[in-house]
């Protein structure tokens, strides 16, 4: 099936930014009601055609407006090309989504787009042609104002994280760094194992006693599991304290909500399934036992502030107040993969600033579980200590993917720096060879986002306030980087 990817709709009069049209094809129109294979490449009449315009789509709401027309058998053209291009990418990724099942981690854009893909599947060269087009037309935009450059800038990047997705779908091999860089936006990785060594020693002195640090480590942290009958209790009461810190500083959009499901057979710990119309689903896997310091954690990085409220924000303000269609799929490998986890894992810190979380955990959630909240403090010491080796499995990742080491070379290597059971280090392997180098998002994406939030300053409404801007303006982590070292240049 052939995708025809155009610079810009049939249109007298193009809006907002302007294309180098000695390199541009002839203009058409794309049926966005059909199948691609039966999109026609000929002037269709006007009759049947509609053109948005993103701000009058927007007064009923964008999505809403493309699957009224949809519903109708119009044909939409675009009044931007940027637009054009924006919505050419969010089919694609629907597209990528039906034969990558990973790669989709969210969609609430228009219906009538979702159907055509479930109802076609595209061979993944047909997928390399569509996304070598749409990369090509996108080159030939020259924006005319800081907005349609965001946007430009930030569908480049899209664009090459599915490109390079691509390819490792294919069974193309793409390094690990270069998944850093094309997927993530980040600059490449490498560490060595030895400098976190003297961790590992005071944390056999804090744990002091037989068996190796990772026994110890485990036999602590499993005293202090939730117990399964306590578990709804213990996380509803976490979150809606995770919620209502949020919603001190955020305006949530009303009717916003959740829902909680424990699940097991899983490589993650927890799972935020964005449902759109403000809704999630949240789910938290019971394979191994549930330690009580994760009630916050996961209340935050899967909730408030985390990827719950990211997602609202995505819905309300790029889609719903800009009409900024291309946010309307939230593609798990992506530019914004880093930001999207260290903004969850930062939001933990902005919640429950300073000793705030060890405070409520002992005075609240350690008596709600039924355990010592004299161990409290000991415990938090120790996640000081172990916070300090996260860095460590993007090593081990690296090698590990290079084919530098076997699994049975790998799982002890995790099961030493992670600090946990041989099983749980198994099932950190295993998410290793599913999501690849989608590990770094968790710790170098945390560090982006506490670099961007801290340079606010230290007052809580600043921080706050530069955590929304990261998560809707939007930002990538090169963005980060580049807009950081711009200011400390400057100083």
């Amino acid at each position: 099936m052939k995708h025809l990817v155009l610079p810009y709709a049939i249109l007298a009069v193009l809006t907002a930014c302007t294309v180098n049209t000695s390199q541009t094809p002839a203009i058409t129109a794309i049926d966005n009601n059909l199948p691609s294979a039966e999109r026609s490449t000929d002037p269709i009449p006007s009759s049947d055609t509609v053109v948005l315009h993103r701000d009058e789509a927007a007064q009923i709401g964008i999505v809403t407006w493309i699957d009224e027309m949809s519903g109708a058998g119009k044909t939409i053209t675009y009044a931007d090309p940027v637009d054009q291009l924006a919505a050419e990418f969010v089919q694609f990724a629907l597209a990528f989504g039906q034969i990558d099942a990973d790669y989709v981690d969210a969609y609430h854009g228009p219906t009538a787009w979702k159907t055509i893909a479930e109802t076609q599947t595209e061979t993944p060269e047909e997928l390399v042609s569509w996304i070598a087009g749409l990369r090509g037309s996108l080159e030939l935009l020259q924006p005319t104002d800081a907005e349609e450059a965001v946007r430009i800038a930030q569908l480049k990047k899209l664009s090459r994280a599915a490109a390079t997705r691509l390819e490792l779908f294919a069974g193309r091999r793409v390094s690990f760094n270069r998944e850093v860089t094309d997927i993530y936006d980040e600059r490449p990785l490498s560490y060595d194992l030895s400098a976190y060594d003297p961790i590992l020693v005071k944390i056999d002195a804090l744990l002091s006693g037989e068996g190796s640090i990772a026994e110890r480590v485990d036999a602590f942290r499993t005293s202090l599991a939730i117990p399964k009958d306590k578990l709804k209790p213990v996380f509803d009461r976490a979150i809606a304290e995770c919620r209502a810190r949020t919603a001190r500083y955020f305006d949530l959009p009303e009717g916003e909500s959740f829902r909680m499901d424990f699940v097991t057979d899983k490589t993650w710990s927890g799972y935020n399934y964005y449902q759109g119309g403000y809704e999630s689903l949240i789910q938290i896997n019971t394979d191994f036992p549930i330690i009580i310091d994760r009630a916050v954690d996961l209340g935050c990085h899967e909730g408030y502030p985390g990827h719950h409220v990211w997602n609202l924000f995505i819905e309300r303000e790029l889609v719903g107040n800009r009409g900024w269609i291309e946010y309307t799929v939230n593609p798990l490998f992506g530019p914004f993969g880093p930001i999207a986890e260290g903004s969850a894992n930062y939001g933990i810190r902005l919640a429950f600033p300073g000793q705030e979380k060890i405070t409520f955990e002992k005075e609240v959630l350690f008596p709600l579980a039924g355990l010592d909240p004299a161990l409290a403090d000991k415990l938090d010491r120790l996640n000081a200590l172990t916070g300090q080796l996260s860095h460590a499995t993007n090593e081990i990742a690296r090698q590990y993917l290079a084919g530098n080491l076997t699994r049975e070379e790998a799982i002890p290597l995790i099961q030493k720096y992670y600090l946990a059971s041989y099983d749980k280090s198994e099932q950190r392997l295993r998410f290793i060879e599913k999501y690849r180098a989608y590990v770094i998002n968790y710790n170098v994406g945390l560090d982006r986002a506490a670099s961007w939030v801290e340079a606010a300053g230290e007052d809580p409404s600043y921080r706050w306030a530069a955590f929304k801007e990261m998560l809707t303006r939007p930002l990538s982590p090169g963005d980060i980087a580049a807009q950081l070292d711009e200011i400390s240049g400057s100083q």
